[in-house]
């Protein structure tokens, strides 16, 4: 299949991994992923606190960066971010609607349908659970909220993980319930965004797991953070990472990486 691949804000500027691994793992599965250059930040930031306005020429960026797939040039645009994937197939649209964009709310809306986060792209569309990849770590999963109750995804990523030659998976007590994070929720309100992730690195610890996975590494890098700080000694990945290797061929992050915990 011909991909196109929506990097994300956060894995432009802080996470490149998750897109490199991501590209990676795409081609190894013999795809051809391109990178558009144009792309900029889906919105969702601006959208959920109200920026509406604001939001449009981000909007409007991304349908001219990506329109092209609906002519046929790639058969799909896939994601490292069931947030962004969520925001792009219901956020946008709904927007550019009530600002009185109604075409570009069309072409939103049918970019939408060929827009998929990772996991999903892979299971659903593909029908792949078993990618070919080695990781012999245990490994638990955190189930971020944006993809789990926006892009509903379902348990792909579970599945993908569970059939990780040499991976000891290791399910997460109350895996479906917030890091804390939220995006600007985290800023607004600091205090119950500091307990929801005091509650989610208790759960993280008691697997007794070296890693937990996400598909957001917005998520992770809350996580991540606070397992660093208090010297767990795990480690925080994006799913795409841990897909990315096989036995033969250990994927590698880059060096100018961010590393994110222990």
């Amino acid at each position: 299949m011909k991909i196109a691949l929506f990097a994300t804000c956060i894995s432009d500027v802080m996470f490149p991994q998750a897109a490199q691994a991501t590209v990676h793992l795409l081609e190894r599965l013999g795809h051809q992923v391109d990178f558009p250059e144009s792309q900029g930040c889906c919105g969702q930031m601006h959208i959920n606190t109200g920026y509406y306005p604001e939001a449009m020429p981000l909007i409007r960026n991304h349908v001219e960066t990506f329109k092209d797939a609906l002519d046929g040039r790639w058969d799909a645009i896939v994601l490292p971010s069931g947030s962004c994937t969520g925001s792009l197939r219901h956020q946008a649209p709904m927007v550019a609607e009530e600002e009185g964009d109604h075409e570009l709310s069309v072409y939103a809306s049918e970019l939408a349908k060929i827009t998929y986060d990772l996991p999903e792209f892979l299971v659903n569309v593909l029908g792949m659970v078993d990618v070919g990849a080695y990781f012999p770590h245990r490994v638990t999963y955190h189930t971020t909220c944006h993809s789990l109750r926006v892009a509903r995804e379902g348990d792909a990523p579970i599945r993908l993980l569970k059939a990780v030659e040499g991976i000891d998976y290791v399910p997460l007590p109350d895996a479906d319930v917030c890091c804390g994070f939220g995006g600007t929720f985290s800023l607004k309100n600091p205090e119950t965004s500091a307990s929801m992730l005091a509650d989610k690195m208790a759960n993280i610890v008691s697997t007794g797991a070296e890693i937990v996975a996400a598909g957001d590494y917005s998520c992770l890098m809350n996580i991540g953070g606070g397992l660093s700080r208090t010297r767990a000694g795990i480690r925080a990945m994006h799913l795409a990472e841990i897909l990315a290797g096989t036995k033969d061929e250990p994927w590698v992050a880059p060096a100018t990486t961010t590393k994110v915990g222990a």
